[in-house]
């Protein structure tokens, strides 16, 4: 492919589905696109939710690397916020000992679910660091750095693998740009999640100006677009049918963006502040290959970005399957056997 691409896949639970079925999708999609050529395969951390299946983003990649051989996989992304970083570190380390050079970890800022799973994952969590501080924690265990003072001087996350997992930051803002700039690391604008196209040239602009070099590493800039590829226009614009994007904004000054409005005014009431809903069309960029070549064509060289990540809602998982088969023809300029 002319243009790196990447997959990025949630595990949706459509009507009339099990969650089993939903991760067993997860599993058929992930070998074929390693077959196709795509570069890494990331699944999600989303929690009390009927609408997704992947609440534990550890476990599913343990599972997807034992079933394929070769591509990258890792998580779109774990959400740190809730976590030890010592534990995910420890997590990462033993895949990277099963899977050398084969894992990632993408470290997303969201809640991942709603207000009651946050409190239960955060159950007893007082004065807890800053993102940030957790990021570059994390990082220092993953690159076996430890600290040389306080009462955790010394400590390891074992087992030390031999290559480690490459560390993403996940984000939809400036700030979140700025995080990974000031850490050294790799930075994923999600377009699926914020389609703003100010917001995410700001986004690049301040990951690449503010970009620490001290840690021996260059930029890194990833774009997560949601893209829906058919055998005709019209058949990917049916595909793609009406999603919107419901964004709730609380009083408090926190924002959450959801798939459906049931979760949004779900969210808004577990809250307990006062809540206002923005609806917004989700951003899916769909179309035949050839459309769908020169629509990723200009994405990319507008935000200049390194590598795409792409993720596709369609239901029929025997059409989501073919929409990453038709992309992968649409940059190798060669038709796929089914």
């Amino acid at each position: 492919m002319s243009i790196k691409i990447g997959v990025l896949d949630q595990s949706p639970i459509h009507e009339g589905e099990t969650a089993a079925q939903a991760l067993r999708n997860t599993i058929k999609l992930a070998q074929r696109v390693e077959e196709l050529g795509f570069t890494r395969f990331w699944v999600s951390e989303h929690h009390d939710s009927e609408q997704v299946a992947g609440s534990s983003p550890e476990v599913l990649i343990s599972h997807l690397l034992a079933r394929t051989e070769r591509i990258k996989v890792g998580s779109g992304g774990v959400m740190l916020q809730h976590y030890s970083p010592y534990k995910v570190a420890e997590n990462f380390n033993v895949l990277s000992s099963l899977a050398p050079g084969r894992v990632d970890l993408g470290i997303g800022r969201a809640p991942g679910g709603l207000p009651k799973s946050t409190q239960a994952l955060q159950r007893n969590i007082h004065d807890a660091p800053s993102l940030e501080e957790k990021i570059d924690e994390v990082s220092r265990y993953i690159h076996n750095i430890p600290s040389e003072e306080g009462p955790l001087a010394g400590l390891q996350a074992n087992p030390i693998p031999e290559i480690p997992a490459d560390i993403y930051v996940l984000g939809t803002s400036t700030d979140s740009a700025g995080i990974a700039a000031r850490l050294g690391l790799p930075y994923v604008f999600s377009q699926f999640i914020n389609s703003n196209e100010q917001v995410a040239l700001e986004s690049f602009r301040t990951y690449r100006a503010s970009f620490d070099y001290s840690y021996g590493r260059e930029p890194k800039a990833l774009f997560a677009l949601s893209v829906i590829v058919a055998d005709t226009s019209e058949e990917a614009a049916e595909l793609a049918g009406e999603h919107k994007l419901y964004k709730i904004h609380l009083t408090s000054g926190k924002t959450a963006t959801v798939g459906t409005l049931e979760s949004a005014e779900e969210f808004g009431k577990q809250s307990g502040e006062e809540y206002t809903i923005e609806a917004t069309q989700a951003q899916i960029n769909k179309g035949n290959k050839e459309e769908i070549y020169a629509v990723l064509t200009e994405i990319q060289a507008k935000y200049q970005a390194d590598e795409l990540i792409v993720t596709t809602g369609i239901r029929d998982i025997h059409k989501r399957v073919r929409s990453f088969e038709l992309l992968h023809e649409a940059f190798a300029g060669l038709p796929v056997q089914s």
